[in-house]
Parts: C-alpha cells; structure tokens; sequence
C-alpha cells in the first residue's frame, strides 16, 4: 500500500491479536484529497484499483449511486466487465419497493443481468453458494444512522459470511445523515441482539457504515472478522448532516422518503411499535404524527410543549379517530430525539387510559422489545416509572460507547 493510499483507506485485518487501525486523521476540517467523495467516488478515481484481479459481488440497492448519480452497479460493470459476478440485495430490494418486513427474492437485474440474491429472505447471510463467485464482496448502502435500521444487520452477517468463506470485504463509506455527533438512546442487550438489533450501539450511533465494520471487527461484535478495507468518503465531517453534503437524496426504503426522515424515523420509531397509534406512515410524512385512537389533540399538546424539545415544532391533527402531534423537526436540532420518543409514547400512553401498552401482545411485544434492546422500556411504563428517569438511565451506556468508538472514527 503507498503512502498516498494510507491515508484514503483504512484496513482491518482478521487475526487473533485484533485488527489493524486507521492511521491518523487530518487535521479538523481539512478534506482529504480534495472536495466532498464518496468512497464509491474516490475507488471510481483510482480506477477500481482495490478490486483488480478479483471476482467482485456487491450488496447494493437503488441507493447505491455515485455523487453524479450513476448506479454503482453499473459504474463498477463498466469498469470491471465481467469481473463484477453477483449482487446482493438487502431489506426492501435492490430497487427499494418491497415493504418494511417483507421477503425479497432473488432474481435477475434488468439493469446488468446478473443475479441478485436476496438477503432478505430465507437467509439474511450470504450462503457459501452464494459467495463462490466471488472473491471480494463490497458493500454500497445508504444508512440512515439508527440501529434498528437493517442495513447495517445486512453488513454485520455478511461480514462474518466473508471470513468464513475466506472473502475480502470492502466498504464504500457513505455519510451518516444525521452527522456523526448525534448518539443517544439505550443500549442492546445481548439476549435481544436480532436483526433490528444486531451490533451493541446505542440507537443512534452517530457512525458511518464503514466505521461501525471497523469497530465491529475490532470488537468482536461479529463472530468471525473477514479481510477488510474501508474506502473512506473525501471531505466528509462528523458535523456535517445530509443538507450539507450537496448530494441527491435518494429514498432509502418506502418509508424514509426525504433526507429529514432519519430524524423523524427515530423520534417515532419506537412509539409506532406500540398498539392503537398513528405515526404517520402512509402520509406525506412517514414518522412524522405521533398520535393514537381517542386521544385528544390539544392534551398531546400541551404535554408534548412541556418536553422542552428544542428544534422540535409540534402542531395538533386528528384523523380517523386518531389525535396526537404532527412534528416539524429541523436537522440540527438540539434536543435528544430517542428520548422524545419514549417521552410522546408515555404521552399517548397515559392519554389513552392506558390502551397502547396494555393492547400490546405477542409478535408485537417481541418486537418492540427488540427495537428499543431490552423488555425494560415497557415493564418500566407499565409500573408507572416516569419517562424522564427511564431515558436518564442511557447516559452512563452513551458516554461509554462514545469513548469506545473514539478509536475507530474515520473523519474527524
């Protein structure tokens, strides 16, 4: 690896001592290499060179475009011909249609013609058929910086898929849209560990895709650690959310359709598990209400003014039998998103009489409790322990993982 090189990929290799760091940052502020990249842009700049001489596959979807706007797909089958063998498509398929929870097939890319296997499906980890193909995997994502969202489960299995068959594993770095300093909510404990839950982050992790694969591997969060490289973004700082990148958003999945809904997905995640609520999805706005049967708009009012949720705007709707808030959240907002959430579903909870826990049962339970990491955000509403005291009990499990992660920050 040159000089150059060093500083524009950071590697991490399986051994039993650990993995292999990245080398210093620069400087804060100073791109590296110029104006904003993203990895794809900067792998696209050196002609593929990581990938030459191997059969590539590449977990992909519609979200996987150059800053110009070119499918990576078709970017990378124009550069490697041939070489490129196999896609891989996640949760929502390869073009980003499919509904949340539902099973994608596999089938043929009208886009390249090659097949696309499905890891969202029978399996959620690459099979050893599916990999032999290739000889390096990579993976082009769009996060959106929460751990509920499948993404980085994708990215966490398929990593432990590459070492044990013996595959290279690249990631091609991508912004967190909601910058790289936000990190709150509670922390995943291991008997809850899933697919909406499958490394031990915080629910907001303020990480790219490619700095959680370094600390994953690192930390042992994935059970056998493949040979990995991560092509960093160029330009990109931790500060910086969406609106400041310049790039095109493109929806993630069906329900996250503007560069804004990572936020409201996370003030409201949790609160649309429950029973007998209205969150918004189907509307202009997916996750932006915050409301449930019977309850009286101007009650949600007024309780949710009292948070003191700054950057957060709160109107009162009432629709089909539903009343609540709709939210108005700015980028930079101040205030901790994960604990509005559990603050509104407390709300909402008390205002229904106590209908949106109590009507919550089986699969539904099972997966709320997965989405917030424990069973004690429900055992603690139920017993009547007050919102504010349960999302006071995060900060001793944040300030460690901020300090954990420290290590493994690619920008500064």
């Amino acid at each position: 690896m040159t000089t150059r090189r060093s500083f524009l990929l950071a590697s991490g290799a399986a051994a039993l001592g650990g993995c292999q760091f990245a080398p210093p940052m620069p400087p804060h502020g100073q791109p590296q290499g110029g104006p904003f990249m993203l990895g794809i842009d900067f792998l696209a700049a050196r002609n593929f060179d990581l990938l030459r001489g191997r059969r590539v596959g590449l977990i992909t979807n519609h979200t996987s475009m150059t800053g110009r706007g070119e499918m990576t797909r078709v970017v990378m089958q124009r550069a490697l011909g041939p070489a490129l063998t196999a896609l891989y498509a996640p949760e929502h398929g390869i073009d980003g249609t499919v509904g949340a929870g539902v099973h994608v097939s596999t089938r043929r890319d009208a886009v390249t013609g090659l097949t696309v296997h499905s890891l969202y499906g029978p399996t959620r980890k690459p099979t050893p058929q599916m990999l032999a193909p290739v000889d390096t995997l990579v993976f082009d994502l769009q996060d959106i910086g929460c751990r509920s969202y499948t993404y980085i489960s994708t990215m966490a299995v398929a990593m432990e898929a590459a070492a044990e068959c013996g595959k290279h594993f690249v990631v091609l770095d991508r912004p967190n849209p909601m910058g790289g300093w936000r990190v709150e909510g509670p922390p995943l404990e291991a008997r809850w560990k899933s697919f909406v839950g499958q490394v031990p982050v915080p629910y907001v992790h303020g990480m790219t895709a490619g700095e959680l694969a370094m600390m994953a591997g690192a930390r042992g969060w994935v059970a056998a650690t493949p040979r990995l490289n991560v092509v960093r973004m160029q330009g990109w700082t931790r500060n910086m959310v969406w609106q400041d990148t310049g790039l095109r958003w493109h929806r993630t999945s069906p329900n996250i359709p503007h560069a804004v809904s990572p936020f409201y997905y996370v003030a409201t995640g949790m609160l649309g598990g429950a029973a007998a609520v209205d969150i918004g999805i189907g509307t202009e706005n997916p996750f932006g209400y915050a409301g449930a049967s019977g309850v009286n708009p101007q009650a949600m009012l007024a309780a949710c003014r009292g948070f003191g949720a700054a950057g957060v705007g709160f109107e009162p709707y009432a629709r089909n039998g539903f009343g609540g808030v709709r939210l108005s959240i700015h980028p930079r907002a101040q205030a901790d998103l994960t604990a509005l959430d559990v603050r509104m579903l407390d709300a909402l909870n008390r205002l229904s009489g106590g209908r949106v826990l109590a009507r919550m049962s089986g699969a539904k339970l099972n997966l709320f409790h997965k989405v917030y990491g424990s069973e004690r955000l429900y055992n603690d509403l139920r017993r009547g322990v007050p919102a504010a005291q349960i999302t006071a009990g995060w900060s001793a499990s944040v300030r460690a993982f901020m300090s954990a992660r420290q290590r493994h920050l690619l920008y500064a």
